[in-house]
């Protein structure tokens, strides 16, 4: 275990480029797909779309990396299995926050809104784009249920596999889809020297109109 006092005094100081009130979009949509571009053509960041998705049950909330696969006016997107922990809680409580922690670019976004599932017609589409492995995948994981072992999950790829040979159509399963997170509130964090951070938070006023406040750091 670290020593206490080497975590105290992890740091580093932060660069001077901000965010200034003036010249941000209306749409806080439209900062976000600039900021994601960015992060996606960046060589450090990994994974630019992985996003921290938190949900709550009756009292405890719960968070996982999930990706981002489509950015509309509608909100932020991402395909899961409907019989998964995070499924079960959001179809108790749809109120949700996704983190995009670009850390290497001093960079982090909230989002704060409810999920709601997608069209079937949608993620048949979506689905029909993965690579095969990844839908014999969610054919095979009974996402978030207890396994005996590693060796109990590879057999039930391999059965899988098996039914649907190389070339075949996989179809969807019905117990897989996705959600779309439509966002109420979304805030920009940019580093900055001596901590005084720039915090920019979009909060949505009725269905198309943003209100932009700074925050303290």
């Amino acid at each position: 275990m670290a020593n206490r006092e080497d975590i105290a005094a992890m740091r580093r100081q932060y660069g001077e480029i901000g965010l200034i009130e003036g010249s941000l979009p209306a749409d806080p949509l439209e900062l976000f797909d600039t900021w994601l571009k960015e992060a996606s053509s960046n060589e450090v960041v990994v994974e630019a779309n992985a996003m921290v998705l938190s949900t709550v049950d009756d009292s405890q909330p719960s968070s996982r990396t999930v990706l981002l696969k489509d950015l509309t006016k509608d909100g932020f997107t991402f395909f899961s299995n409907y019989n998964s922990r995070k499924a079960g809680e959001i179809a108790k409580n749809n109120k949700v926050s996704l983190v995009f922690p670009w850390y290497p670019m001093e960079r982090q976004v909230i989002v704060i809104g409810s999920a709601t599932k997608v069209s079937q017609e949608s993620s048949e589409k979506y689905f029909a784009t993965r690579p095969r492995g990844s839908q014999i995948g969610a054919w095979a994981s009974e996402q978030s249920t207890e396994l005996s072992s590693r060796g109990e999950l590879e057999e039930k790829f391999a059965f899988f596999e098996a039914k649907w040979p190389q070339g075949e159509q996989i179809p969807k399963p019905d117990f897989w889809g996705g959600y779309v997170v439509n966002p109420i509130s979304i805030e920009f964090w940019q580093g900055r020297y001596s901590r005084l951070h720039d915090r920019i938070r979009y909060v949505k006023e009725g269905e198309s109109k943003w209100q932009i406040k700074r925050l303290n750091p």
